[in-house]
């Protein structure tokens, strides 16, 4: 779906308006393509914490550049610092002269991550203040930064520092063009870690099987496509209606296909069967089908309220549990759930979406805790993406998620499929438990 306004607004005539008027001004944000390295120029590295040292390390792996000196006349294309060694409030001015002279040399589509510790984990109540403080920080700066640079707030678990890569690889890319103003954290999980240095960063998901639901079209056919492109072997999920269409996408990338209702009381069955009978098991499952059926609570119907809950929360509840319980997803797996803007901040005409969606999330907050085996579950919450559906938002509504966020735009499938392959990634097993919202950093409610 084109979006008339951005493309209006990067003519003389458009520019004229919006330099005098104060109207948005969206840039055409950088996307990584496949032969593309991770970051295009160089990253600056500062800050004095017990991150800097495996930071370097990463960016290396990763083959980033980076620098700690900065020079009159460079331009850098991001922003690191180790805040993890702020320990009082005072020390927070640290900040302040760091980025201060550093901001008018980040290019645009910039990257800017700040690394600390989980504010819970401190070791005293002034580490603590100062730890918490780094979130108003990042959330405020997101919405300077301007010119498609992001912003995001990286918490580090003590263990944990070693199990970076994959996360800084993904912040500081292209990949998290949609992603900004989120607050991710790295745990100390230690089983069946990957170290950064045996990730083929190019492929990270070969000889690894994906499981994606609602697979024939607009979101869930870019995460299909995404996965493949990253190495994985895919099997499509979607209903017998999309038969067609997911047997095109799936034979476009070599994956396999399962027709099916995931509400059907035996298609948890069926799926576990499959994937055991032609893969030994599953390494990824991404929970993506969903259905919306909007209306006020005032005038909705029972079946258009039940509907909802069971596609989009119950049917990944049960088709969870049996992989779980039958051993099908391999250890180092993944599951990955879609949640959305609407679960964490609300929607007119959405009581039984954002019910559904805010159950997703808090299945990721049930699970995390107790998987075993280096199996994780993370989800994304996406806020306005371009797709057949939001086409068809009335006007008005449309064009206000799109310019009612830090990018002054809508976001794209590919935003979405981008930070789930980071969440499939094998280096990201410390990574469990978040979710992530991949929303342009929305204005308001979230």
């Amino acid at each position: 779906m084109s979006d008339r306004y951005q493309s209006l607004i990067h003519t003389p005539v458009g520019q004229l308006l919006a330099k005098n008027l104060g109207l948005p001004n969206p840039v055409e944000l950088d996307r990584w393509s496949e032969g593309d390295p991770l970051v295009k120029g160089t990253v600056v590295v500062g800050g004095e914490g017990r991150l800097t040292t495996e930071v370097t390390a990463a960016l290396d792996v990763l083959g980033i550049s980076h620098t700690d000196e900065v020079t009159e006349e460079g331009r850098y294309k991001g922003l690191v610092f180790d805040a993890s060694g702020l320990t009082s409030s005072d020390q927070l001015v640290e900040l302040q002269r760091f980025f201060t002279p550093k901001l008018r040399k980040l290019e645009s589509s910039g990257r800017v991550v700040v690394l600390g510790g989980p504010p819970e984990e401190a070791a005293d109540a002034r580490e603590r203040v100062a730890q918490r403080a780094l979130e108003g920080f990042t959330r405020s700066l997101g919405k300077e930064v301007g010119r498609g640079s992001t912003v995001q707030l990286v918490y580090v678990s003590p263990g944990a520092e070693d199990a970076i890569a994959s996360t800084l690889g993904f912040l500081l890319s292209p990949k998290s063009a949609y992603v900004s103003g989120q607050v991710v954290r790295i745990g100390a999980k230690g089983a069946h870690k990957q170290p950064a240095e045996q990730v083929d960063w190019s492929k990270p998901l070969t000889g690894k099987v994906a499981v994606v639901t609602g697979a024939s079209r607009g979101i869930g056919e870019q995460i299909a496509r995404v996965l493949h492109r990253d190495g994985a072997q895919v099997l499509g999920i979607d209903v017998p209606q999309a038969a067609e269409d997911l047997h095109r996408v799936m034979t476009e990338i070599g994956g396999d296909t399962l027709t099916l209702d995931i509400t059907a009381k035996d298609a948890p069955a069926r799926i576990t069967h499959h994937v055991k009978e032609q893969y030994g098991g599953v390494d990824v499952v991404v929970h993506n089908a969903g259905i919306t059926r909007d209306k006020r609570l005032v005038n909705m119907k029972e079946d258009a309220f039940g509907s909802a809950i069971a596609v989009n929360l119950t049917a990944p509840e049960r088709i969870t549990d049996a992989l779980l319980e039958d051993g099908a997803i391999k250890p180092n797996g993944r599951i990955i759930g879609v949640a959305s803007i609407a679960g964490i901040a609300g929607n007119v005409g959405q009581t039984n979406y954002a019910a559904s969606k805010a159950g997703v999330i808090g299945l990721v907050d049930a699970l995390a805790p107790d998987l075993e085996d280096g199996i994780t579950v993370n989800a994304v919450a996406p806020g306005f993406i371009e797709t057949k559906m939001t086409a068809a938002v009335p006007f008005t509504t449309r064009e206000v998620g799109r310019r009612l966020n830090a990018m002054s735009q809508g976001g794209l499938p590919v935003d979405v499929a981008e930070t789930i392959a980071w969440y499939a990634n094998p280096a990201s097993t410390a990574v469990n438990g978040n979710v992530v919202r991949v929303c342009g950093q929305m204005m308001l409610g979230a």
